[in-house]
């Protein structure tokens, strides 16, 4: 865009599903936009030498294609869209200097002058998608942008399309449970207290989509931590949260599911009692129950079971660490729930048949509930182990063992999730 332009911006939405784009730079720029442009279906290459353990998430998980070196010129080649949001000023020069060549529409998360093609801010509510975008280069001011989108979402959600003052608050920290992971699945609560961060601390498995719809000044903190892969030690946590409001920020620590649901909410909780800091708890949809529901399963029905058990796997049960009692979970003629298993199912399993389990028990695995990439494997406790592998199921992923998963639940097709 040339200098002191004074023209306003032309709004477009582009339709990126299969066509290139090229992200550079792995920070939380793009940890804030790549679900976004996942959700568009681009076909996405990310050029950087680090990346954010979220980012790095996507990657793992084929999402994203991810190039781990510094961008070079030529990688632009045949690309529809960039987003430039690296912390090397020069290569990020010479991105928008080939993107200017070669005609593609970019983004600078560090220059918005020197970009072709600017955010808006974003939001989403009932299938509609409000963009909220600054008329001309002179005086931009995203967090008006992002106050405005705030408004007529809000206004949308109630039906009065009323537009309140943007509230801020006073500094404390939230534990907020966000979800199995469809961003509509957050409480109304939660969802508000998120909109009036300064400062959000995020694990992989919270609702990501609605990261993009934080104003800019918010700082978002990368919680994640990946099965058996990069982590952020909960002391660390614990400090950044403390640090965060003693410097009289507003925190919201987003959690998926509920924070008190295997997601060490109470350690959070104590860590700031012990400094004298309230928190305020904001239940979330755990997954435990979600995503069985969303892929078709009840976890209890009449005549078939009457309680559920929730259970964490991620200790294979001949572990002496394990807590679990498994004979007694195997003499239950309910549902168990298996959260934080994929890797151990196989030997879960086995315990299970040897202390009674039929081996016909069906079994149902259900990676990524709620979201678009949701898939439902099913299988039995004797073929579970070999699925797992065969199918590729990777966490995070539920796993429901009982008669509930041959359960029909929507024998005419109407059901959605």
């Amino acid at each position: 865009m040339a200098e002191h332009d004074d023209h306003p911006a032309y709004p477009v939405g582009l339709r990126l599903n299969g066509r290139r784009v090229v992200v550079v730079g792995g920070g939380q720029v793009a940890q804030r936009r790549l679900p976004a442009l996942i959700a568009a279906g681009a076909d996405i290459t990310l050029v950087s030498p680090s990346a954010t353990a979220s980012v790095e998430a996507m990657a793992d998980t084929g999402e994203i294609r991810w190039e781990r070196r510094r961008y070079q010129d030529g990688d632009l080649a045949d690309t529809w869209y960039a987003l430039v949001a690296s912390s090397d000023a020069a290569a990020n020069d010479a991105a928008s200097a080939e993107a200017e060549r070669t005609r593609t529409w970019c983004v600078r998360s560090d220059d918005a002058e020197a970009a072709t093609a600017w955010t808006p801010a974003t939001g989403r509510s009932e299938g509609i998608t409000i963009a909220v975008l600054t008329t001309t280069s002179q005086g931009r001011d995203p967090r008006h942008s992002a106050a405005v989108r705030d408004a007529i979402v809000e206004g949308l959600r109630d039906g009065t399309l009323a537009a309140p003052h943007h509230r801020t608050r006073a500094p404390g920290v939230a534990l907020v449970g966000g979800g199995p992971g469809d961003p509509d699945l957050i409480t109304v609560r939660g969802r508000r207290l998120l909109a009036e961060a300064d400062v959000v601390i995020a694990d992989r498995l919270g609702p990501r989509d609605l990261l993009d719809e934080l104003p800019p000044h918010v700082e978002v903190i990368d919680a994640a931590k990946i099965p058996y892969g990069r982590y952020m030690a909960q002391e660390a946590i614990n400090q950044a949260l403390i640090d965060h409001v003693k410097a009289g920020k507003s925190v919201v620590r987003l959690k998926g599911g509920d924070p008190f649901v295997f997601g060490r909410g109470m350690e959070e909780a104590q860590a700031l009692a012990a400094e004298g800091i309230a928190c305020t708890v904001v239940p979330g949809i755990s997954s435990s129950i979600s995503v069985p529901g969303a892929a078709g399963i009840p976890v209890t029905h009449r005549g078939v079971a009457h309680e559920f058990t929730v259970v964490s796997g991620h200790v294979a049960p001949d572990d002496p660490r394990s807590l679990v009692d498994w004979e007694a979970l195997a003499r239950l003629r309910g549902t168990l729930v298996l959260l934080m298993a994929v890797d151990k199912i196989g030997a879960i399993a086995r315990a299970l048949i040897t202390h009674g389990k039929s081996p016909d028990t069906p079994v149902a695995l259900v990676q990524e509930g709620t979201t678009a990439a949701q898939r439902r494997v099913d299988a039995t406790l004797a073929t579970v182990g070999e699925r797992v592998v065969a199918e590729e199921v990777r966490p995070p992923a539920v796993i429901v063992i009982g008669d509930v998963v041959g359960v029909v639940t929507d024998p005419a097709g109407l059901l959605e999730g």
